[in-house]
């Protein structure tokens, strides 16, 4: 059963990793692509947007993929952390802890999962 536990937060967590990704590079799932994304990562002071935002949706995206699919967990770990920390720093910092008020609380909380199962392994059904 515990294999089973780790595959399904393994892969819910990666696939919509991988969608926020395609969100971002792609314009994808409702997403705005770069250049819209692009625009609003300048609006909040984070320079240059298209760059930056090329690199989060590749963050999200590879980190996404290899949590989902249980290999170099610890890669995948770093980049959806790195990516979430970032988040909690430049938007939700400011609104406290609380999700309900725009907090750090999922990210947070993503982190705390991601990390979780880097240190405890992927499981058993990993793709290779």
């Amino acid at each position: 059963m515990l294999d089973w536990g780790l595959f399904i937060i393994r892969l819910v967590i990666g696939l919509l990793f991988i969608g926020h990704g395609m969100q971002k590079l792609f314009g994808w799932f409702g997403g705005y692509g770069l250049k819209g994304t692009g625009g609003w990562f300048e609006s909040i002071g984070i320079k240059p947007g298209v760059p930056m935002v090329f690199l989060v949706g590749l963050f999200e995206l590879v980190g996404g993929a290899l949590f989902a699919a249980g290999v170099w967990i610890w890669i995948a770990a770093v980049l959806i952390a790195i990516i979430m920390l970032g988040t909690m720093i430049t938007v939700h910092a400011k609104n406290g802890l609380w999700v309900d008020k725009g907090g750090i609380e999922y990210p947070l909380v993503l982190i705390t999962v991601v990390i979780g199962i880097a240190l405890v392994g992927p499981g058993a059904f990993v793709l290779f």
